[in-house]
C-alpha cells in the first residue's frame, strides 16, 4: 500500500503560496460555517486534488506542511457520550484531549451542544504527560464546561475509551474564503488494543459558509458525496461491533476499510 503523501499528490503543492496560521484563522475566521466531510480512496483523491484549479494556499509554520495530530476521547462506563451522539440527541458532549505532535503541545477540550442546538467548544492547555487520563484539575474543567451548557446533568466517571492519529494538511481558498483539511494515515485504537488503520483512503474535510466550496464543487463534479463520519463515534462503532451504529452503518459497510496498524 502507498501511503498518501500530500505533496506526493499535488506535485505544486510546494510550489503554492503558504498561509500562516494567524493569517488562515483571521481569513477564514467563518461564523456561520458548514463542515463537509468525505472519505475519498486514494486514487481518487490524488486525481481530484491534482485537477483542483481554483487558487489555493497551505498552512505553514516552521517550514512543515503536513502535520502529525493525536486525540484521546473519554467517556462514561456507560459509554454516554458515544450514545447520545448514535441516538441523534440534541444534548451531547465529547470530550478529548488532542495533541499536536510536531510542536509538543496538548489541550483539554469540550464540545457540547445544548438545547438550542447551539454547539460549543472550549479547550485549555493540558500537559502533555497527562494526555491519557483527566487530572483533578481536568475533571473540574469537564464538569464546569458541561454544567454550564447542559446543566445539572451527572454523567459519572470519565475514562480513555479510545485515541486517535492522523497527519493532516490544510489548505485554505481565498476566493471563498473557506478551508479545507486533509487526513492521512487515520488510525484508531482502544485502550491497550490493538490499531487500525483506514486503508488506503483519506478524510477530506470542507469549512465553508452556507454555500458549498470551490473544493466542495469540485469533489462532486467528480462522484464524491459528503458522507457520515465522526472520527470518535465512527471509530468507536468500527472497534465495538457490538454497538449501535446506524448512523454510520452505509461508511462503515462500503467505505471505511481498515487493516492492522502498527504505531511505533
Amino acid at each position: 500500500m502507498k501511503h498518501f503523501d500530500a505533496e506526493a499528490v499535488i506535485p505544486q503543492l510546494s510550489q503554492l503560496p503558504a498561509v500562516g496560521l494567524e493569517e488562515l484563522t483571521t481569513e477564514a475566521a467563518l461564523l456561520t460555517r458548514v463542515d463537509r466531510k468525505y472519505l475519498v480512496p486514494s486514487a481518487t483523491a490524488r486525481r481530484i486534488l491534482s485537477t483542483l484549479t481554483t487558487e489555493a494556499r497551505v498552512l505553514e509554520m516552521d517550514g512543515n506542511r503536513t502535520f502529525a495530530y493525536v486525540s484521546v476521547y473519554f467517556d462514561t462506563p456507560d459509554l454516554d457520550s458515544y450514545m447520545l451522539a448514535a441516538h441523534g440527541r440534541r444534548r451531547r458532549f465529547k470530550i478529548r484531549t488532542r495533541t499536536y505532535l510536531d510542536t509538543a503541545l496538548s489541550f483539554l477540550e469540550v464540545k457540547t451542544e445544548g438545547a438550542r442546538e447551539a454547539t460549543v467548544k472550549e479547550r485549555i492547555p493540558y500537559e502533555l504527560c497527562n494526555r491519557d487520563r483527566l487530572t483533578r484539575e481536568g475533571r473540574a474543567y469537564v464538569n464546569e464546561a458541561l454544567a454550564a451548557t447542559l446543566g445539572g446533568v451527572n454523567f459519572g466517571p470519565l475514562e480513555p475509551v479510545l485515541s486517535t492519529r492522523y497527519r493532516r494538511t490544510t489548505l485554505f481558498l481565498p476566493d471563498s474564503g473557506s478551508r479545507a483539511t486533509i487526513d492521512s494515515e487515520v488510525t484508531w485504537q482502544r485502550p491497550d488494543g490493538q490499531p487500525w488503520v483506514l486503508d488506503d483512503a483519506v478524510v477530506v474535510e470542507t469549512k465553508s459558509g452556507s454555500a458549498p466550496g470551490p473544493l466542495d464543487k469540485h469533489l462532486w463534479r467528480n462522484g464524491v458525496r459528503p458522507c457520515r463520519i465522526s472520527k470518535f463515534a465512527t471509530g468507536m462503532a468500527a472497534l465495538h461491533p457490538g454497538l449501535p451504529a446506524n448512523r454510520w452503518n452505509q461508511t462503515l459497510r462500503r467505505r471505511m476499510p481498515l487493516r492492522p496498524a502498527t504505531i511505533s
